[in-house]
């Protein structure tokens, strides 16, 4: 019979906890970033940006590629953002140091498809055309090419496959059995002719003597890594070139035409006012007279026709 002097069993304990007395994982450091452009505006803008991210941080700008291989070296960080055309030495002449240092997105207005592709054989991980991605578009591959996934916007990918489709070598590994071994020769009309992938139109840019780096050649393995879900727009072309848009006829101040490009790279009103040491009220000041000088409602339209991908919105030569 039970002692009624004894109080009755309590609920059973848990085990202790494996991991009791073990330190709480540290949160990770943030990615660190050097951004590199000769204008002031954009390294302003996407250094705001940027820092606005808890997992990321700006630790150095440049304002051409010596001063981004000066910074590498300083900071060693993990992304650098890199301009293509700059002053001294320009982007593509600085991109073989760089990446010995870091993984490198290019990050630019230049579209040409001989410049993109240059790029990539000297080891850019990743190409980005402005007006072609938005904010957090940018923050997203920021991240993944610090994780060894490649980003490219529409018209570097369009580059890469005209690439590709130039050289038209065979796989260097064998297809599996059954694929690729048809004759369609019956059917096909005249061949087309080869195209000899050096003689590609020359440009100014990376002509210097003493870069001698070995640079991967583009396959369809680095082809697999494109990210379609970076940017919406495509280009607009001319003599198979894309062309830029003509802006003139907007009539905006420099002042404007600095916001309006923010504007475009997907920056809010708040980041404007900081990255151009403004109010935000004078932000919106500018962004009215520049909807009514470009004849538009909202910020996409605008944007739209600021990079000459509205429809009927007509390019220039570039």
């Amino acid at each position: 019979m039970p002692d009624p002097t004894t109080p009755p069993p309590g609920p059973p304990q848990p085990p202790p906890h494996p991991f009791d007395g073990f330190p709480s994982p540290s949160p990770p450091a943030p990615l660190r970033v050097v951004v590199a452009d000769d204008n002031p505006v954009v390294r302003a803008g996407l250094t705001a940006l940027l820092s606005g991210r808890e997992d990321i941080t700006v630790v150095a700008e440049a304002a051409d590629g010596r001063q981004a291989w000066e910074a590498a070296q300083q900071h060693r960080p993990d992304v650098v953002l890199l301009d293509v055309r700059m002053p001294g030495v320009d982007g593509i002449s600085a991109l073989p140091y760089l990446v010995r240092i870091a993984p490198v997105v290019m990050l630019t207005y230049s579209r040409e498809s001989e410049i993109v592709q240059e790029a990539l054989r000297r080891g850019a991980g990743g190409y980005l055309v402005h007006g072609e991605f938005t904010a957090d578009q940018l923050v997203a591959a920021v991240r993944d090419i610090k994780e060894g996934r490649a980003h490219f916007t529409p018209t570097a990918a369009g580059a890469l496959l005209e690439q590709l489709r130039r050289e038209g070598s065979p796989s260097a590994t064998p297809l599996p059995e059954g694929l690729g071994g048809a004759d369609a020769t019956a059917h096909s009309g005249p061949a087309t002719p080869s195209v000899n992938p050096s003689a590609q139109r020359p440009y100014a840019l990376g002509n210097f003597s003493h870069v001698n780096v070995p640079v991967p050649a583009i396959s369809s393995e680095n082809l697999s890594q494109l990210q379609p879900d970076v940017g919406q727009s495509s280009s607009a072309w001319m003599n198979g070139r894309p062309t830029a848009p003509d802006r003139s006829r907007y009539q905006l101040s420099t002042r404007e035409a600095e916001i309006m490009d923010l504007i475009a790279s997907g920056m809010n009103n708040q980041q404007i006012a900081a990255t151009c040491f403004i109010s935000e009220k004078t932000v919106k000041n500018h962004i009215n007279r520049i909807f009514a000088k470009l004849h538009s409602t909202s910020r996409s339209e605008a944007a739209a026709k600021w990079l000459g991908t509205a429809p009927g919105s007509g390019r220039g030569v570039g």
